[in-house]
């Protein structure tokens, strides 16, 4: 076992094409990577001391030394804790899970913003995995990795699927379903590619505030935001067979009516639902939020043509826009300076 000194880990956000929430109640979901990343930097020290730099996490310029236990904050900014949360954590557990714990500085750079709805949280959780973890030369599988990302995530969230650290350490397109405790995970070839503009508004709630809140509705009125939950199940099946078959009338259609869905179980917003509607108006072959909902990102799938008409018209009603490829590879690790 070598002992890497400076190492890069990087993993890539998601999008949810379908079932969202669902998958938490032993639904199958479909997800997708995307280009946009996060980078975590890992440099082995001896002397014990942990130190991350969080450059992109929402609190710009964040640096937090941890040493015997006490932690030290060097930042003009308020709310430090939940940018660090999942690098925290992530530190911990895998230290736990290794049997040791060794010093490191750690930088973080994203390409996404925190909340958004891209996976952004489980994207930090498995690439500082990887990265503590080869910092010191151990060289950890995807389904340990995976399964450490899924650990922190319900750490800090309380509640999480495994969909979000599974798209983030394996890639490509997958459908999932976590029952049990078992996860069963398949790789999709979709017939066609997919355009897609994603469309971002400004968070109203956390992830963790928006899974509670269906839990709520599901555990009071079982018989019918149950029934939501089966239905979106059904819709995630007929879009698999859809996808393979390059129907993207179909996979849109079926968009529209997952947002729907969504919409009934109360985790979309005001703003959001303005998006995916003008989107539709526009020419988007279908349109829904992404994620946890509580604002954060819609998705509309177009014909090539339409594109830049869709993306006017959703630019005007979002805080931001952007294209992204989708299907790219999972976790990556890039030793840069080997002891």
């Amino acid at each position: 076992m070598g002992y890497h000194l400076k190492v890069v880990a990087s993993a890539p956000g998601k999008v949810t094409l379908f079932g969202e929430h669902a998958v938490v109640y032993g639904q199958p979901a479909i997800v997708t990577s995307i280009s946009k990343r996060v980078y975590v930097y890992a440099e082995a020290r001896s002397d014990g001391v942990i130190k991350i730099e969080a450059k992109d996490l929402r609190v710009p310029g964040v640096i937090v030394t941890y040493r015997e236990g006490e932690v030290t904050v060097e930042t003009e900014y308020g709310l430090v804790l939940p940018a660090i949360s999942y690098l925290n954590k992530a530190i911990e557990l895998t230290s736990s899970y290794l049997g040791s714990r060794h010093g490191v500085n750690l930088v973080v750079r994203s390409e996404m913003p925190v909340g958004a709805g891209l996976g952004t949280s489980a994207a930090v959780a498995v690439a500082t995995v990887a990265a503590y973890a080869y910092s010191a030369g151990y060289e950890l599988s995807r389904e340990e990795i995976a399964r450490l990302g899924w650990e922190v995530e319900k750490a800090v969230q309380g509640v999480a699927s495994p969909m979000d650290t599974s798209i983030a350490t394996f890639g490509g397109f997958m459908k999932i379903r976590f029952s049990g405790g078992n996860i069963e995970r398949s790789f999709l070839e979709v017939g066609v590619d997919l355009p897609i503009v994603i469309a971002y508004v400004e968070r109203e709630a956390r992830t963790r505030d928006m899974v509670l809140a269906v839990r709520e509705r599901v555990t009071r009125y079982p018989e019918i935001y149950g029934r939501i939950i089966e239905i979106i199940g059904e819709v995630v099946s007929r879009a698999e067979v859809a996808l393979k078959k390059g129907d993207l009338h179909e996979v849109g259609q079926l968009m529209n009516v997952n947002h729907g869905l969504l919409d009934a179980l109360g985790v979309s917003t005001r703003r959001l639902n303005e998006v995916v509607y003008a989107a539709r108006s526009s020419g988007a072959l279908g349109a829904k939020l992404t994620g946890a909902g509580g604002g954060g990102c819609a998705i509309a799938l177009t014909e090539p043509e339409k594109m830049e008409a869709v993306e006017t018209v959703v630019r005007f009603l979002s805080d931001f826009t952007m294209r992204t490829s989708l299907g790219v590879e999972g976790v990556r690790v890039e030793v840069l300076e080997k002891s």
